[in-house]
């Protein structure tokens, strides 16, 4: 039966190191009362060190007292509420700080009055031992009783410069060798005053059976040649103790690299997953052989480590990619994953409060002995005392709160790693294994593919058979073929279901993963997630382009694991300012700033690709979606492009690009190249010459092609005197040009021109220009025979010798109705304003008709047409076709509006076709 006791008055009968501690000298208890009134900083260490010292000890005898004087006070600050977990880590991780820099510091002056100070081979300069801490030292959430883990480099080879006779000259590697002992020794070794703390090597390269000590250029052939996958795990904690500015540069610069991947890493939840299989194997191991040792909170189920491994694989999944997730500390990266919308953020909010609950808990049983102990003790008095310092009236009710935490941490753990690379049907899983290995193979994998479903079997086997055979999946390792061949198995069942083409999804399936195959990573992720294949298989039948562009950008297959964020419309002021935080995270680094812009206009182009397919957007909404994108990518690149320049005379320049065609009339499709002017208002006389440098460098960042494609083509063919004319002009130079010398083909264009990025100021002016010009008086006559010969020369240009119609070129097609608008416009506007709006011309058309210009029925019947045309020519496009072209029968009755409404505005034309 339990017997319960009355809760001690803690700390001091909690505790038995502190009863110790404070029985060895009467005068002790007076100070703890006094210290532990403070939160403690390393200035206060300073303080309390420098009396010990003053009073006769050394500096490895005053270190040990202040440690348990430390110890002491957050024990006696935490049980009784004035100090929180978080203040409890962090002093003892900064005390660690402290204790290596002080014996660092120390032992350095030591050893170079012996053998001279190391001088590196290349630079010539002093060299200093870099001491970095790794696992809860590096993010700072030591435990109160921890051992520190820790590894000591070097920047450079070289040896020891001596100033005297007396000195005896030693390799810069045999001089940190022998610092790194003395410093283990000076922190670790027990003496009457016990230890300052406990210091493990083991996560150092090569393990205890490396050397002690590395150089930089031992780490990184290290990393290149031998690292492995848990010490990408360990090495995210890694935090420079010591060393000089340049030199944790530097160091950090040889990490990132090995440590966190360019691409999104989801290789690392099979890693993890292996890695923590071993740690509970082996606690449970000890558990069986030790009863008593159950209830382990860092390593058991549903423990301390399994909240870390949450935060962690995130780190190494997305570090690579985002900044934000590099942080050394769990409880800051599990909030960072809430925040940018990775991890729910109630989800995060219950990890932290499980993740605080153990870490307390972990606390309370060090407490007892200044033990490093994870577990439960085994007599039923410590015990309770345990639930006492939890504020728990006897052992059942600590581990009834204890419980909850636990499951919770279980079952989000499990979320996240549970194996589910099984999860399609073995049995037609090795079957599939067993055909493709077989000489003779095209039969049996036909009878497969038959029995799953596809209608045309015989060629989708030989098909793949030969992606199976090709050199890129023969070259792949054994592990990455497994993953292919159950990947392949589950999309059998999945295309068989689509109602489009068979064959022709798996071809594009096939292209895609081949594709993909030699980046582990993307067959990582698709088994780990197998809806992500779903959608994907979904996507590759529906739309050529979509497949191909998957294909091309496989960086992508993240936008599919979160449906809700899939189909979430987009928040331009969200993208705004991550694309602005993104660019300023990489400022400098010209490359990483391309690739950015690639893969933030590839990521929001791709959700509205989805939303498309799905057929949430109309084809008006998703022109001014891409449109709206387009011109954010815009504005983010001028700037950007501009901070590049290193003689720019202002922070922001006073330039504006101005768009024209797709852009300018927002119906840009997913393709669309982007016809474009530059424009500037700026008096310094090195303005023309900055302006054109920005123009030239904005064309380079947008058409350049990285690793991850390129943004837009871009024309500039429609900026004054074309071809011949300047890159940029100012301002009043393109209105004189627009008033007095541009052609009446200039002016149609400008019917479709809007500011896009830059100047705002600039823009009002652009808007103020083209008003005018849009609104001059014209000659009726004039303005027909010109637009009719213009019209003359595109058809002639786009002579359509098929049977089909062509939407975009042919006679009572979309190029027509688009002229007939822009006839409208030029030959009105100066009567009726409100026709110089930009809003499109199928508004525009229902204008005409409202104001009687048109006969208003045939405004409406040519504006259906219209839509109807760009929807056909979207569906056509998105099937991977350049031209869009459809049978008569399918647009008769919307041609022969659109070519009644051309004969009103041009009755000459009635007995031609143009």
């Amino acid at each position: 039966m339990t017997t319960t006791l009355s809760r001690p008055a803690a700390p001091l009968e909690a505790s038995r190191f502190l009863q110790r501690w404070l029985a060895a000298s009467p005068e002790r208890e007076a100070t703890l009362n006094e210290i532990s009134r403070l939160s403690l900083s390393p200035a206060i260490f300073a303080q309390i060190l420098q009396k010990e010292i003053q009073s006769g000890a050394t500096l490895n005898k005053a270190m040990r007292r202040l440690r348990n004087l430390v110890i002491c006070t957050l024990i006696k600050r935490d049980l009784e509420h004035h100090a929180d977990l978080n203040e409890v880590i962090t002093t003892i991780s900064e005390f660690a700080d402290f204790v290596i820099q002080n014996h660092l510091r120390e032992l350095h002056t030591e050893l170079t009055a012996l053998y001279g100070t190391p001088i590196g081979d290349e630079s010539g300069t002093a060299q200093e031992m870099i001491v970095l801490g790794m696992g809860k030292l590096g993010g700072h959430e030591l435990n109160v009783s921890s051992d520190i883990d820790l590894i000591f480099c070097y920047a450079e080879d070289g040896e020891t410069k001596t100033t005297n006779a007396t000195q005896r000259s030693l390799s810069n590697h045999e001089f940190f060798n022998r610092l790194g002992k003395k410093l283990i020794a000076a922190i670790s070794e027990i003496t009457e005053d016990g230890f300052s703390f406990r210091v493990d090597m083991a996560l150092r390269p090569n393990g205890n059976s490396g050397p002690l000590v590395a150089s930089f250029g031992m780490v990184e052939e290290y990393f290149l040649i031998q690292g492995r996958e848990w010490e990408r795990y360990a090495w995210v904690k890694a935090r420079a103790i010591t060393g000089t500015p340049n030199d944790i540069a530097a160091l950090d610069k040889i990490i990132r690299p090995f440590v966190y991947r360019r691409y999104l890493d989801y290789g690392a939840i099979d890693s993890l997953r292996s890695m923590h299989a071993q740690i509970r194997a082996e606690v449970v191991r000890q558990e069986t052989k030790h009863p008593e040792r159950s209830n382990n909170v860092k390593l058991g189920r549903g423990g301390i480590r399994e909240v870390e491994f949450l935060a962690q694989v995130f780190q190494l999944i997305r570090g690579g990619r985002e900044a934000s997730l590099r942080d050394r500390s769990t409880r800051n990266t599990l909030t960072t994953l809430a925040e940018k919308g990775i991890l729910e953020p109630s989800i995060v909010e219950q990890l932290l409060a499980s993740y605080t609950f153990l870490r307390n808990l972990e606390h309370r049983l060090q407490y007892l002995d200044d033990a490093q102990t994870h577990t439960f003790p085994v007599h039923h008095e410590d015990q309770l005392k345990i639930a006492h310092m939890m504020e728990c009236a006897d052992v059942p009710a600590l581990l009834a709160q204890l419980h909850p935490h636990r499951t919770f941490v279980a079952e989000q753990f499990d979320a996240m790693f549970k194996d589910k690379a099984n999860s399609s049907d073995e049995a037609e899983q090795d079957l599939l294994a067993a055909n493709l290995a077989s000489t003779d193979n095209d039969d049996l994998l036909a009878t497969q593919l038959s029995k799953a479903g596809f209608s045309d079997p015989i060629s989708a086997a030989r098909r793949l058979t030969a992606t199976w055979n090709s050199s890129k999946i023969q070259a792949l390792s054994e592990s990455s073929k497994q993953k292919l061949v159950a990947l392949v198995n589950s999309a059998l069942t999945l295309i068989a279901s689509q109602e489009t083409d068979h064959l022709v999804c798996w071809n594009r399936l096939l292209d895609f993963m081949e594709a993909i195959a030699r980046r582990s990573a993307y067959l990582s992720l698709l088994t780990e997630y197998p809806h992500a294949l779903v959608r994907i298989v979904r996507m590759m039948g529906a739309s050529e382009w979509a497949a191909i562009f998957l294909t091309r950008h496989p960086i992508l297959l993240d936008e599919l694991l979160d449906e809700s964020s899939l189909h979430q419309r987009p928040d331009w002021a969200a993208f705004k300012r991550d694309l602005e935080h993104q660019l300023a995270q990489h400022a400098g680094d010209t490359e990483r700033q391309m690739e950015v812009l690639r893969e933030l206009h590839h990521a929001m182009q791709f959700r509205l690709l989805a939303q498309d397919l799905e057929g949430q957007l109309s084809v008006e909404h998703l022109a001014d979606e891409l449109s709206q994108l387009a011109d954010h990518i815009v504005a983010a690149t001028v700037q950007a492009v501009w901070e590049t320049i290193a003689n720019r005379h202002r922070p922001v320049p006073q330039f504006a690009v101005i768009a024209y065609g797709k852009l300018g009339g927002k119906e840009l499709g997913y393709a669309s190249d982007l016809d474009v002017i530059f424009l500037y208002d700026d008096d310094d006389q090195e303005a023309p010459a900055l302006y054109a440098k920005l123009a030239q460098r904005f064309i380079t960042w947008m058409t350049c092609h990285t690793p991850a494609g390129i943004l837009f083509d871009i024309d500039i063919a429609l900026r004054p005197d074309g071809a011949s004319g300047l890159l940029v002009s100012s301002v009043n130079s393109f209105a004189k040009y627009q008033e007095k010398s541009a052609w009446l083909w200039e002016h149609q264009a400008l019917t479709r021109a809007r500011y896009c990025a830059g100047d705002s100021r600039i823009g009002e002016r652009f808007e103020q220009i083209r008003d005018q010009v849009l609104r001059q008086v014209r000659d009726v006559n004039t303005l027909s025979h010109e637009i009719l010969s213009m019209r003359k020369k595109m058809h002639d240009a786009h002579i359509n010798r098929t049977t089909l119609f062509d939407l975009k070129h042919d006679a009572g097609g979309m190029i027509d109705i688009e002229f007939m608008v822009q006839h409208l416009v030029l030959r009105y506007a100066h009567q009726y304003p409100q026709l110089t709006a930009n809003s499109g011309n199928i508004a525009l058309l229902k204008r005409c008709g409202e104001l009687g210009l048109i006969d208003a029925d045939l405004a409406a019947r040519t504006a259906t047409a219209y839509r109807w045309f760009r929807k056909l020519q979207h569906s056509i496009r998105l099937q991977g076709e350049e031209r869009a072209r459809i049978a008569h029968t399918k647009i008769a009755e919307e041609a022969a509006a659109t070519r009644a409404l051309w004969l009103t505005l041009f009755p000459e034309e009635e007995s031609s076709e143009h």
